[in-house]
This record gives C-alpha cells, sequence and structure tokens, in this order.
C-alpha cells in the first residue's frame, strides 16, 4: 500500500450504488408511466376519432398520389395547364407532389398527427380546394377551366369542376377538422423516417413510370371496356367515341391513336397504307386531336389509305400516356390493347443484302 493513502471504505460505495440503483428504478417507473398514459391518450374516443380522420384523410392523398404516380406525364401535364410551374419544370413539380401527398398520407395513416405535419396537410387540402373552387368559378362564369381540372386523382376518375368542388370539400375538410382533435403527445421519429422513405419511394416510383407497362392500370382504355363506355367533356360539350366513329361499334377494327406532330408520323402512316391496301383485315381507324384543316393538310401531305378522325383531347387525353396507343375493337367492345402501333400492322423490315441465287 502507499504510503498516506488508505483502502476505500465500503460504506462510501454502497450509497453512491444505492442511490443509482433508486435513479434506473425511478426513471423506468416514469417511462412506464408515460407508455401508460400513451396507451390510455390512445384509446379516448377523441384520440380514436382524431386517428379516424386523419386515416381517412391519409388514405385519399396516398390514392390521390397513386392515380398521379402511374400516369406522372399526364400530371405534369395539368400542372403547366394550371399555371403551376413556378421556378421549377411541370415535371419536377409533380414528382415533388406525389412524394408530397405520400409522405402526408403515410404520417397520417401511422397517427404522426404532430403540429408541423397538421399544419402542411391543412395548407395542402385548402390548396386543392383552391384549385377545384377556381375551375368551379371558371365553369360557371361560362370561362372554359383547363382540360381534365385539376388532375388532383389522374386519369382515372372524371368529375366535372362542381363535383370536383363539393366532393372535395365534403372528404377533405371534416376529415382534416378531425384530425387535429385528440393528437398524440410524441410521435416516435421511427414513423417520421418510415414516411421519408414512402415519399422518396414514390417519387423514384413516378420518374420510372413511364417506361413501365401500366398502361391499361393509368388509363380508361384496357380490355373489357365497352366502347359506349369512352366518353368526354362536360355538358352540351361532352362526347362519346361511337357518336364520331359509328363505325367501329360493329364488327373487328384496329383503332391507332396517333399524334400527327409526331417526327415518326409518317413512317407510322406508311405502315398503316401498307397493311390497309394490301387488304388486311381487321381495318385500321386513326384517331388524332387535329383540326379540319389539319386533317385536310396531313391528307394532301401523307396521303393516308385509312380514316383518320378527329377527336376532342377531352375524350382521347384519358385513353393513353404516351402515343401512338392501338387496340382492337370487337363487336363494341375492347379486347386488346397495345402500347405504340400493334406488331402485326407494322411491315417487316426489308432485307438490307437480298439473297445470292447462285450460292
Amino acid at each position: 500500500m502507499t504510503p498516506g493513502t488508505f483502502p476505500a471504505s465500503s460504506a462510501s460505495v454502497t450509497p453512491d450504488r444505492a442511490a443509482e440503483a433508486q435513479l434506473r428504478r425511478s426513471e423506468e417507473k416514469e417511462a412506464q408511466l408515460r407508455r401508460s398514459e400513451e396507451s390510455a391518450a390512445r384509446l379516448r374516443p377523441s384520440s380514436l376519432l382524431g386517428y379516424a380522420g386523419g386515416a381517412v384523410l391519409g388514405g385519399i392523398l396516398l390514392l390521390a398520389a397513386y392515380a398521379k404516380a402511374i400516369d406522372p406525364s399526364s400530371f405534369a401535364e395539368q400542372v403547366g395547364l394550371q399555371g403551376l410551374a413556378v421556378g421549377l419544370s411541370p415535371w419536377v413539380i409533380a414528382l415533388l407532389g406525389i412524394a408530397v401527398e405520400v409522405g402526408l398520407g403515410v404520417a397520417l395513416l401511422l397517427n404522426l398527427r404532430s403540429r408541423t405535419v397538421l399544419f402542411a396537410v391543412s395548407a395542402l387540402v385548402l390548396f386543392f380546394l383552391f384549385l377545384t373552387g377556381r375551375d368551379y368559378w371558371r365553369a360557371a362564369h361560362g370561362i372554359a377551366p383547363p382540360a381534365g381540372g385539376c388532375g388532383c386523382f389522374g386519369n382515372l376518375v372524371e368529375r366535372t369542376p362542381a363535383q370536383a368542388f363539393w366532393q372535395d370539400m365534403a372528404l377533405l375538410l371534416p376529415s382534416l377538422a378531425l384530425a387535429w382533435i385528440g393528437r398524440p403527445r410524441a410521435p416516435r421519429r421511427l414513423g417520421y423516417a418510415i414516411a421519408g422513405l414512402a415519399a422518396a419511394g414514390a417519387a423514384a416510383f413516378a420518374y420510372a413510370a413511364p417506361g413501365l407497362p401500366l398502361d391499361d392500370l393509368a388509363t380508361r382504355l384496357k380490355a373489357g371496356t365497352k366502347l359506349a363506355d369512352l366518353c368526354g367533356g362536360l355538358g352540351d360539350a361532352r362526347v362519346c367515341l361511337v357518336d364520331l366513329v359509328p363505325e367501329i361499334a360493329e364488327g373487328e377494327h384496329w383503332v391507332v391513336i396517333v399524334d400527327p406532330a409526331d417526327e415518326r408520323f409518317g413512317a407510322l402512316v406508311n405502315d398503316l397504307n401498307s397493311w390497309t391496301l394490301s387488304g388486311k383485315t381487321p381495318a385500321v381507324t386513326a384517331l388524332a386531336d387535329i383540326t379540319a384543316e389539319k386533317q385536310t393538310e396531313i391528307f394532301w401531305r401523307y396521303a393516308p389509305a385509312f380514316d383518320i378522325h378527329e377527336t376532342p383531347s377531352a375524350l382521347l387525353r384519358p385513353l393513353y400516356r404516351t402515343l401512338p396507343r392501338s387496340f382492337l375493337v370487337s363487336s363494341g367492345r375492347v379486347v386488346r390493347t397495345a402500347n405504340g402501333v400493334a406488331g402485326e400492322l407494322v411491315s417487316p423490315p426489308t432485307a438490307a443484302v437480298a439473297n445470292n441465287p447462285g450460292s
């Protein structure tokens, strides 16, 4: 033993250890008490009612985001038509909008009803109501709103401006008001991480969606659809495909939706001319959002051997994500769809080198 030092007394150590043990027990009791209070709070009627409102609102946001994410190009078009592309391109704003809707929707489903989340959700709901209300006001005053309205549910849901505004009022506002009731005291950080990952994943999916085979999900055109159900436009301007092109309601027909402004349009006309002039069946009909003057220009420039019908955008746009798109009709019903021109309608490539008869 070193001179001048003395062994530690057990009496001096024991109180310190006892104090530490007492502190740990106190902390454990406090944590248990907090968990009990949180569990009790979750079972309170106000908390259950608040969660129900938040969950409903979160589900609506996720449904709207899904409809946009499977056809982000159409949503980006609506962003441009609504004049919302400020500072960023419509495509970037569309991706950010999808991410925000998914992140907030997941947060509400996970009961992350903090003030920050609810203020963000409230701002989003008010923004939706502003857009649908503006379109409603325009329609009521004889000013045509942008085609397709605000695009809140993509191409999957067709609503008049009045329907969009009042339905959003009835669905969103009560759910939002309930979501503010009985908020949890301390939402868990893990929930925020899950919501953030969901938002990032939604943006990544939407970015990749144009290259994925989602057309039958993202549009109103799919196998089994009746031609009589393919209609577009509002009020007196509403028109159905069978009214514009009645001949395709009987028998079998290939219908191709085309874009005459596409640089590949000339080659497409050549392929469809080859099919038509060879006498093959079913017959081909093309649809395009063009004027009568443009139709005449196409006739003289490309000499199509098949009919190209002037079809309004309100009817055509919900039927495709990219152009061209083809569908086979039999007895007034769609039996098959194809992205681009259906393979059998395309002329086989000519061999680059002819066979040598002497070989």
